[in-house]
């Protein structure tokens, strides 16, 4: 008589518990730079994007905050800490730190703030604020001792924004852009115009010298107002090697732009200079960026037009 098909003891060998994939570590931005860049403003803008914000938070305790960053699943996809001066004798041992997380696999992204001397003299001036590294000595004193101490940092940076000529809500509109999860065809634009005579913008990553043409400067009913004035941008839009030139930049863009996304690159900083920022390279970086707009995330910023 058979044996009874539920006495049989299966021979089938049991599947292994399967264990869900580890969590993904977050995307992790490390925002540093000059007391008074403007680091403030940036982690609010980044608060607004959605990223959790930390200020201060000593280097020692970093791969800390990953690990439990990351143990939090998905609800913390985008993190921002703060590192900065007030760091102290901890803050060159960041660039170690920095490297062994990255070697184990986090994300990190180091953004620097950079500005000028005088645009920070100037910020300390009208907030009547003392350096945080002054000390009994200068705010310039200061300054220095800050720039050698974020030296390493500086040169670590995946990303540098010059804040100088920047206003408050520049900067909000200019982090928003370029972190901006909202997606386009390739990476964000930060086009810019600037004056060579006040240097070439230190985060440009392509730039494009006007100096060739026609310079309203030179016409009296002109000279006071900016590229933004519909009397100047007429001057240098309605000549043909300017037309020719603003199709020969776009078309470098449409080609360029696909392959920077490619390589993963989320923003682009094209730099239009003329000899004092305020005329000619206005008036084609805002045509460049109505141009560009209608297919890609595009911020336009005048560095040196009211310098004059």
């Amino acid at each position: 008589m058979p044996s009874d098909p539920k006495n049989i003891p299966s021979t089938t060998t049991p599947s292994p518990t399967a264990h869900p994939p580890p969590p993904e570590p977050p995307r992790t931005l490390l925002v540093t730079g000059m007391s008074g860049a403007g680091k403030s403003t940036t982690t609010r803008a980044l608060e607004d994007l959605g990223f959790f914000c930390i200020d201060n938070l000593p280097v020692v305790l970093l791969p800390k905050m990953t690990e439990l960053a990351t143990a939090a699943g998905n609800e913390i996809r985008r993190l921002a800490i703060v590192i900065d001066a007030r760091e102290g004798r901890f803050l060159s041992e960041a660039p170690d730190y920095i490297a062994e997380l990255r070697k184990a696999g986090h994300h990190i992204e180091v953004l620097f703030l950079e500005t000028s001397d005088d645009a920070l003299i100037r910020r300390f001036s009208e907030t009547r604020r003392r350096h945080p590294l002054a000390g009994k000595g200068s705010v310039v004193e200061g300054i220095h001792r800050e720039r050698l101490l974020l030296n390493d940092l500086r040169h670590l940076a995946d990303q540098l924004i010059d804040t100088s000529g920047l206003t408050v809500h520049e900067l909000k509109a200019l982090i928003q852009s370029r972190f901006s999860t909202a997606q386009s065809a390739g990476p964000n634009l930060t086009i810019m115009s600037f004056g060579f005579r006040y240097g070439i913008p230190s985060q440009a990553d392509l730039v494009f010298d006007v100096r060739f043409l026609p310079n309203p400067y030179f016409i009296p009913e002109l000279r006071p107002f900016t590229g933004r004035d519909p009397r100047v941008a007429g001057y240098v839009l309605e000549r043909d090697e300017t037309q020719l030139l603003l199709k020969k930049i776009v078309d470098l863009c449409e080609f360029l732009l696909p392959l920077y996304q490619r390589e993963r690159k989320a923003y682009l900083t094209i730099a239009i200079g003329c000899t004092g920022g305020k005329h000619r390279s206005v008036a084609i970086t805002h045509e460049l960026s109505r141009r560009l707009s209608a297919s890609h995330s595009v911020h336009a910023h005048d560095r040196d037009a009211e310098k004059e």
